[in-house]
């Protein structure tokens, strides 16, 4: 029998975790929200048998790669918000730091709050000098949300047949292993 552990994040407001049965619904009901999936990859919306498949891929990217997608929630209330992690599926590039949060719950700081979170989390446990986040490039509240996190812009490309701006988040210079830190001149 394989084992594995997904650990749970928290922050001020927030708690990301595993996720469980119990979040179908809430999820769900975010999926079928077409402002929801409007800059998604799939870029429409999801039945409940989906949601369940992309619950079970990121459970199983746990256990395969040792990090992936949380459900995330208020600490307040535990009322489900959406998802945020690290996604990276077998065509992606690099690991991306990914959130997708239902529509109540936009513009209150919580994407921020929690990619920050997630991002810390991956630096902290895998010797990564960078991870990316892909942003449809009409997506501008998720651009306002890597700019604050000090993300930049590298380029756009194509990925699934749809244009994203690929915005890369560097380790930050003072928590990279010390044979990968830049040497002054």
């Amino acid at each position: 029998m394989t084992t594995f552990e997904i650990p749970t994040v928290t922050t001020e407001r927030l708690r990301l975790r595993a996720f469980r049965a119990g979040d179908l619904d809430a999820y769900a009901a975010m999926q079928a929200n077409p402002e929801v999936m409007r800059y998604m990859v799939m870029a429409r919306t999801s039945t409940p048998a989906e949601v369940w498949r992309t619950m079970l891929m990121s459970l199983g990217s746990w256990a395969l790669r040792g990090y992936g997608m949380w459900a995330c929630e208020k600490i307040d209330d535990g009322t489900f918000i959406g998802s945020v992690g690290i996604f990276c599926p077998l065509d992606w590039p690099e690991p991306e730091i990914a959130y997708s949060l239902d529509q109540p719950f936009w513009g209150r700081g919580f994407a921020t709050e929690s990619a920050r979170a997630a991002r810390a989390w991956l630096f902290d446990r895998f010797p990564l000098d960078r991870a990316a986040s892909f942003i449809r490039p009409d997506n501008l509240a998720s651009k306002r949300v890597v700019e604050r996190l000090g993300a930049v812009c590298e380029r756009t490309f194509e990925l699934r047949g749809c244009a994203y701006e690929y915005w890369v988040h560097h380790r930050p210079v003072e928590n990279r292993p010390l044979e990968n830190r830049p040497v002054d001149n």
